[in-house]
């Protein structure tokens, strides 16, 4: 009895071993994969939060890089154009990423105060004083290419002036011009309106009477108005853009690495060859002179 009490415990013992070896051979059960989590790279960097002057946007010029932009990187850019003081507004409450605007020592502020990380020279144009195109005050002949001269002659006369009003980098030059000639403007003559730059071309063009403009939105608008140049080439009329990162430490949601992707993009070689070539097809110069370097 003892023998086959023996004999059986040792068939059981044997029993399990071929079991648990069949279990040990057997392929493994097919764990899902999981998704790889990549970090956010240039090329898939999301979207981009761009705060910008009405010039870029009124000229035409970033309907023609940004396709050219998110095409290179991925990137989408979103943009909200308004003056340069709003922008750099946008800036220091962190609701954009990066700006892009035209009023070079405000912007050398608003990075000494932290809000941005460093400012980068991207291209220029200038400023222009537009008027009808009869001449009624014979500016050019007698102011020629000094503003002064001639933005005196509109106050003596008081003809109709618009001016942007929005703390906007032309609003902003038109400033320092009456500054240097020690004239406070006001009266029926001076309209401050408080607009962007192309709706004030067109109210100029309304009441026939002259305004301060960058050269890159008028001459995306002269076919539509009849204003004409009626000062241009003076050096207090250079007109110099920047761009800026916003300093990601505004909040959480600052897309640092998109807006160093544009930076990069804008200022090299690739990007600078497209601001210079903006505009020489139809209007037979480039409305903007590439200058930024990496």
């Amino acid at each position: 009895m003892q023998l086959w009490r023996n004999k059986g415990m040792t068939l059981i013992l044997v029993t399990v071993f071929i079991i648990l070896a069949g279990i040990g051979c057997a392929k493994p059960a097919v764990v899902p994969e999981q998704p790889v989590v990549q970090e956010k790279s240039g090329e898939d960097a999301g979207s981009l939060m761009m705060a910008t002057t009405t010039s870029t946007e009124n000229s035409g010029l970033l309907t023609f890089l940004l396709p050219k932009f998110k095409e290179d990187t991925g990137i989408d850019v979103k943009v909200v154009a308004v003056g340069t003081g709003q922008t750099l507004k946008l800036g220091e409450d962190g609701e954009a990423d990066v700006l892009l605007a035209h009023a070079k020592s405000a912007e050398e502020e608003f990075v000494k105060a932290g809000h941005g990380l460093e400012r980068f020279d991207v291209m220029y144009n200038d400023f222009i004083l537009i008027g009808p195109k009869e001449d009624p005050l014979q500016i050019k002949e007698k102011a020629g290419s000094d503003i002064t001269a001639a933005v005196q002659l509109i106050h003596e006369q008081k003809r109709k002036f618009l001016s942007r009003g929005d703390d906007s980098g032309t609003h902003k030059a038109e400033i320092a011009l009456w500054k240097e000639m020690n004239v406070e403007p006001a009266g029926d003559w001076y309209l401050s309106v408080g607009r962007g730059m192309g709706e004030v071309i067109l109210m100029t063009h309304e009441v026939q009477g002259y305004t301060l403009s960058d050269r890159a939105t008028y001459l995306s608008m002269r076919d539509k108005v009849g204003l004409e140049i009626l000062v241009e080439g003076d050096s207090r009329l250079f007109n110099q853009y920047g761009v800026i990162a916003v300093n990601p430490n505004k909040n959480d949601k600052i897309n640092s690495e998109g807006a160093q992707v544009f930076i990069n993009w804008i200022l090299s070689e690739k990007g600078q060859e497209f601001i210079a070539a903006f505009g020489k097809e139809q209007y037979g110069q480039s409305l903007f002179i590439p200058n930024g370097k990496q």
